[in-house]
């Protein structure tokens, strides 16, 4: 990575995230609720006849693509604020500031 890249990007420790371990737990329950809801539709849809039955079977038929965006929604840190970007002052020296030193004079 180029020197100006790594002073051009800012870290700040109060901009992490959730721990990864309690999203993924977090996440795991909600996919495994929905899963639960559709076995019941299922289930509760080959015992039932009319429009209830095809409630549950389009219940059954949709909640997978539901629980999948449901286990793929990462949360974002919502109460973070904005970190203060630190800026560093670049220091420039014109040419007109050299001077030519005498090697006797040292």
């Amino acid at each position: 990575m180029p020197r100006s890249a790594q002073r051009d990007s800012v870290h700040n420790v109060s901009s992490v995230g959730i721990n990864p371990e309690f999203e993924r737990k977090r996440r795991m329950i909600r996919y495994t609720a929905a899963m639960t809801i559709r076995v019941v539709c299922l289930v509760v849809g080959m015992f039932v006849q009319g429009w209830l039955m095809w409630i549950c079977f389009i219940g059954a038929i949709l909640l997978p693509y539901i629980a999948v965006i449901l286990a793929n929604d990462v949360q974002i840190k919502s109460d973070a604020q904005a970190p203060t970007p630190v800026v560093e002052e670049r220091k420039v020296i014109e040419a007109s500031e050299f001077r030519v030193v005498d090697p006797q004079d040292r």
